[in-house]
């Protein structure tokens, strides 16, 4: 299982939200560069950043601090926010990201999405951000009717790398992640499932490694790591060393 500390960018300075509220920013550091590399020194082997801004505009808005990320840390680099068209894709990824993720994107254009994966192969994933079961888009401001299940079998067959899943009331709130809702869509799609929202705790982590029969691909982490609730190395060691065999 795969440990991705999270990097969200706000006006090119790392920040964290309260279930997507731009509102509720709170600052955490004005060094994005200096931020990854600080993850990179604690053990981790993933980073998942997102522009914030980008993802309200529809277009990349945090160029510079992407940049100095990518520079800064030989981490692959997992990217969202704003990348609504397969010119904006392909740019991140031959700047040096190694995956970028659709959001708003697979719910309006799922064409685009099968063509990217069919372009680079490997290095497209699918953001699904869910609020009460129902995709949000547009950083979170739009609820539309379609459930995150049945937009992630609309990419069973594609070729997607993995599906980030976020529940958003659980978001940035330190009340837990839904492990549950994020077992209930690794268990329905063939597609790797990446947890996301809520974590606060080493306890909450290892629920998700052991949950479903370790069918969860990874977590995404944020809050509690800014915070010092989870020690960023202790978290990388839980998640990735393997788990023992089961007694006979």
């Amino acid at each position: 299982m795969i440990f991705f500390p999270a990097i969200d960018l706000k006006e090119g300075r790392c920040v964290r939200l309260r279930r997507g509220d731009m509102a509720t920013a709170t600052v955490f550091n004005d060094s994005p560069a200096g931020q990854a590399r600080l993850f990179e020194s604690a053990g981790c082997r993933w980073l998942h950043v997102v522009d914030l801004d980008g993802a309200f505009a529809g277009r990349p808005m945090n160029a510079e601090a992407v940049d100095s990320i990518l520079a800064a840390v030989d981490l692959p680099v997992q990217l969202g926010g704003g990348i609504r068209t397969l010119a904006t894709a392909a740019d991140w990824l031959v700047r040096g990201v190694r995956r970028v993720i659709l959001g708003t994107a697979a719910l309006r254009y799922p064409d685009l999405v099968r063509s990217a994966c069919g372009d680079f192969p490997g290095r497209i994933a699918v953001g699904i951000d869910a609020r009460d079961g129902r995709v949000a888009v547009q950083g979170w401001s739009e609820q539309s009717d379609m459930t995150a299940l049945d937009l992630a079998r609309r990419f069973e067959d594609v070729g997607v790398a993995a599906i980030i899943f976020t529940d958003i009331g659980r978001d940035g709130v330190m009340g837990g992640p839904n492990t549950e809702a994020t077992v209930e869509l690794a268990r329905a799609v063939s597609i790797p499932v990446i947890l996301s929202g809520g974590i606060s705790t080493l306890a909450d982590l290892t629920a998700a490694k052991e949950a479903g029969g370790g069918i969860i691909a990874g977590a995404v982490c944020g809050r509690a790591l800014y915070d010092g609730r989870i020690d960023v190395a202790e978290a990388v060691k839980l998640l990735e060393r393997p788990s023992p065999e089961p007694r006979a």
